[in-house]
């Protein structure tokens, strides 16, 4: 990424150019872009096609304006880091569902990113509500955090369901979050993850819409009509009547322009 597609990255985030490739400037970082680039799955419902190629996920989020889901938000995230100095290296997880059951390979992208200091960091901007900052890689206690107390562990291959050796889980309280591979992976091994998560009636991204963002005081959604605000632990839920409303809502408080709705999911088809 050349100089000034970095600027323009980081003027999108409202964030400074750091002087180093820091544990700091990499927390700095990881909170600019959660608070400036929407969780959203708005290009599964608009049949937007998704490329997972760096530059046309860097172009998405900073010429676009747009968000993305784990694959398009940490992948281009990695690519900022990676033009400012960072070593990044993208892994991929296996998300917990509700009922404890991982999701398939290649369910979700994070990033190991390595600093200046020679500290290494779990960097993950496209988990919806997550981490505020980079968790501690090589550390297995607690790790408070704004958005709750985190926790990496090893996993026990003979307890948890797909497991092998060398895996870690990413624990938020005494819930799992996800099943955590340590092998290097690129970009093009998410690919087939990506199309299951946009194609299948099964993936919860086709089964709801959302457009989600942290903000100082809390966060805002848009789900459909519905524009939830959450300031100071409390929510507000407010119906927004018309179209128009909802347009409006994705411009002013998500900076997306769009020329209509994305349709919401038919639950009751298939």
């Amino acid at each position: 990424m050349d100089h000034h597609l970095i600027d323009a990255y980081l003027n999108r985030i409202r964030a400074d150019r750091p002087s180093a490739p820091s544990a700091d400037a990499l927390r700095t970082l990881h909170l600019a872009h959660l608070r400036a680039v929407p969780f959203e799955n708005l290009s599964v419902h608009l049949r937007e096609e998704i490329v997972l190629d760096a530059d046309a996920l860097v172009a998405k989020v900073v010429d676009r304006g747009r968000g993305g889901f784990c694959y398009e938000l940490n992948g281009a995230f990695g690519a900022l880091l990676s033009g400012l100095g960072f070593e990044v290296t993208p892994l991929q997880a296996r998300v917990a569902g509700k009922d404890g059951r991982l999701g398939i390979p290649y369910d979700h992208m994070a990033l190991r990113v390595g600093t200046a200091e020679g500290t290494t960091w779990l960097a993950d901007v496209g988990f919806g509500t997550h981490t505020h900052y980079p968790l501690a890689f090589d550390e297995r206690g607690e790790q408070p955090d704004p958005g709750g107390v985190f926790r990496i562990e090893d996993a026990d291959a003979d307890a948890v369901e797909g497991a092998a050796e060398g895996d870690l889980l990413v624990l938020r309280g005494v819930d799992s979050q996800y099943l955590l591979e340590q092998r290097p992976r690129a970009l093009r091994d998410f690919e087939a993850g990506a199309w299951y998560h946009r194609t299948s009636p099964a993936s919860h991204f086709t089964q709801s819409l959302v457009c989600s963002l942290l903000t100082e005081d809390g966060r805002i959604t848009l789900s459909g009509h519905t524009l939830t605000a959450t300031v100071d632990g409390e929510r507000t839920l407010t119906e927004l009547p018309t179209d128009a409303s909802v347009l409006e809502a994705y411009d002013q408080h998500f900076g997306i322009v769009l020329d209509h709705v994305p349709p919401e999911p038919n639950l009751a088809e298939g």
